[in-house]
């Protein structure tokens, strides 16, 4: 395809940013060329500023580590040597969305992994496989940026991503109630289980906002882009509650859903559907794109992070255990990890989506 296009990683010290660096490195359409954060950071190089907290696994890439951070506000400076910006920055909600629209207004697109533009109406909160048509929505953004080319599109929240695969593979017997619990991984909250003590023989009962982004978000990824209102309208159901817990895991999100659906359908109808289930990324052959979006796993005591959740590196969703409900239809285990498909890899993947479109080009 040609020379890479230029990205910068914007909160590249965090540990999302960490895992943008990571993932980008040896991408073949996109090159990390700048790194910014606080700052605190500005000046150094990016093997300095992280240095004692890095939390991946894998060493920091070769291509980034003599890089020197540059400070987050120096917007002109950071714009003037990318294509266009992965944001992962640690800021208030107001300010990261005054500083995503600065950064559009540069002309140079945003793809965000925070939830501060989750429900700006002419923003797209984009799953590759579930919504790739709402990113319509850019062309009236620009109109109210006043951008030919800049824009923000966001990924949706990580927890989420453990169940509604399914129930969109399923949107077809036309899910009505839903009850979901998800058992969310310290990773989630920026820490490793060294950094958290005390999450280790615990369970705690409460992850601020979380609650209100799983039960609301899906019904963005299910709308609509309404050219009148010139912004995507939700869908209206399913009516969907949960509960959020933190428990001491490093990477994977584990739901508990419970389903009641207008139609009827039975269990080998909902795998089927499932295990047949693909979208754009599969038809364009999305560098990041999993082959197989979701697995369907029949031995009851799967799907378990230990085993499941790096499938498809970490870009699947695998789901087990369905099973009649007493007093729902059906309930069933979901799968994700929180980092790859729930975080940066998500963004990756939405902006490879993006590129194919044509949204994202080399200024």
């Amino acid at each position: 395809m040609g020379e890479k296009l230029r990205v910068g990683v914007i909160g590249a010290t965090g540990m999302v940013g960490q895992r943008y660096v990571t993932l980008l490195a040896n991408h073949p359409w996109f090159e990390v060329k700048v790194v910014a954060a606080s700052a605190h950071s500005a000046g150094k190089t990016y093997e300095e500023s992280v240095a004692g907290r890095w939390k991946m696994q894998d060493p920091i890439p070769d291509g980034v580590k003599n890089l020197e951070v540059l400070d987050v506000t120096d917007i002109e400076k950071i714009t003037s040597q990318v294509d266009f910006v992965f944001s992962a920055v640690s800021m208030s909600k107001d300010e990261i969305r005054k500083i995503e629209e600065d950064y559009a207004k540069t002309e140079t697109p945003v793809v965000s992994n925070n939830s501060a533009h989750r429900w700006t109406p002419d923003v797209p909160m984009v799953v590759p496989e579930i919504n790739p048509d709402h990113t319509d929505v850019i062309k009236y953004q620009r109109e109210r940026l006043g951008t030919k080319r800049g824009f923000i599109a966001v990924k949706p929240n990580c927890s989420i991503q453990s169940y509604t695969p399914a129930l969109s593979a399923w949107r077809k017997f036309e899910p009505t109630q839903v009850i979901a619990t998800t058992y969310q991984a310290i990773s989630g909250a920026g820490k490793t289980l060294e950094d958290a003590p005390e999450i280790i023989g615990n369970v705690i009962p409460y992850i601020p906002g979380e609650e209100a982004k799983s039960e609301d978000e899906p019904l963005k990824i299910w709308g609509h882009v309404d050219p009148e209102k010139k912004a995507i309208v939700s869908a209206e159901t399913p009516a969907i509650t949960s509960q959020c817990l933190r428990v001491p895991v490093l990477y994977g999100h584990t739901a508990a859903a419970f389903v009641n659906f207008k139609q009827n359908p039975t269990k080998e109808e909902l795998i089927q559907a499932l295990e047949e289930y693909s979208g754009e990324p599969q038809r364009l052959g999305l560098p990041s794109a999993p082959k197989q979006f979701i697995q369907y796993m029949t031995d009851d005591f799967r799907p378990q992070v230990r085993y499941d959740v790096n499938f498809e590196h970490g870009m699947g969703i695998s789901i087990g255990r369905l099973r009649p409900d007493k007093i729902f239809d059906w309930k069933f285990i979901g799968l994700s990890h929180n980092t790859a498909r729930g975080a940066a890899g998500g963004a990756i993947l939405c902006a490879e989506l993006l590129k194919a479109q044509g949204y994202i080009e080399a200024k």
